[in-house]
């Protein structure tokens, strides 16, 4: 993670991707910076339907787009001049376009071309023109959990007793996977696979605000890490994990 932080913008086209790629895409650009913008793109249908909910959930801003014509895609040219307004007038220098729409290959181009970052989060099926036009690609696929889905299926590392509580009242000490999906992202841009506790602290916190090593019974990022066996502590200055 760089020394200083990104202004990210985060604008979804609603029309062409499924909600749990907005969710995915929230967590990759976490490394990058803080997320000032957040923007959901599409007609009534996909807005009100399919995308209510998680757009909601995720404070994302609705962009409602209305067909002026048959067989116009409004949407994708409020987003582009959202882009680059953006841009601009420096409200964001990082940009994450969640599509897998080729018709923004030339956005990207225009936006880098001013000296912005630019991802792609979408699907397999991305055509290399539009993968091509951006600095790095993250593919999502529906098979691809939550961190509320990951947190459901947390692994219980064991169950002890709370000194001096009830017998029946026990702490449940959890290792959920998003943890180490986070140490194997944040590694893959870092120097010798190696991520600060800091760094995965603030990854976390910028994934889910409400993130807390308390909730999943541990008394802090440290002890949880102990607790991995995928994850290698190291005691360095600063303190380092690994996968």
């Amino acid at each position: 993670m760089s020394g200083a932080e990104g202004r990210v913008a985060v604008l979804v086209d609603c029309e062409n991707l499924e909600p749990g790629a907005a969710e995915h895409a929230l967590r990759v650009v976490a490394q990058f910076g803080r997320v000032v913008l957040r923007r959901g793109y599409g007609n009534h249908q996909a807005l009100a339907n399919r995308w209510q909910a998680a757009l909601v959930r995720l404070a994302f801003t609705p962009c409602l787009q209305y067909q002026y014509a048959a067989a116009k895609n409004t949407s994708d040219i409020a987003l582009t001049l959202d882009a680059m307004e953006a841009m601009f007038d420096g409200r964001a220098d990082t940009f994450c376009l969640v599509t897998s729409d080729s018709d923004f290959a030339y956005l990207c181009r225009k936006l880098r071309e001013r000296g912005a970052t630019v991802y792609i989060v979408g699907e397999a099926k991305t055509p290399d023109a539009l993968r091509n036009a951006s600095d790095q690609f993250f593919e999502w696929s529906p098979s691809i959990a939550s961190p509320a889905e990951a947190s459901a299926a947390a692994e219980t590392v064991n169950k002890q007793p709370v000194e001096g509580a009830e017998p029946a009242k026990l702490v449940v000490k959890r290792r959920p996977k998003f943890v180490v999906d986070a140490v194997d992202l944040l590694a893959g841009g870092a120097s010798e696979g190696k991520v600060s506790l800091g760094a995965l602290g603030s990854y976390l916190k910028r994934t889910d605000p409400a993130f807390s090593p308390q909730t999943y019974g541990h008394s802090g990022l440290l002890n949880m890490i102990r607790t991995y066996d995928l994850l290698t502590l190291q005691q360095e200055a600063g303190g380092h994990c690994r996968s």
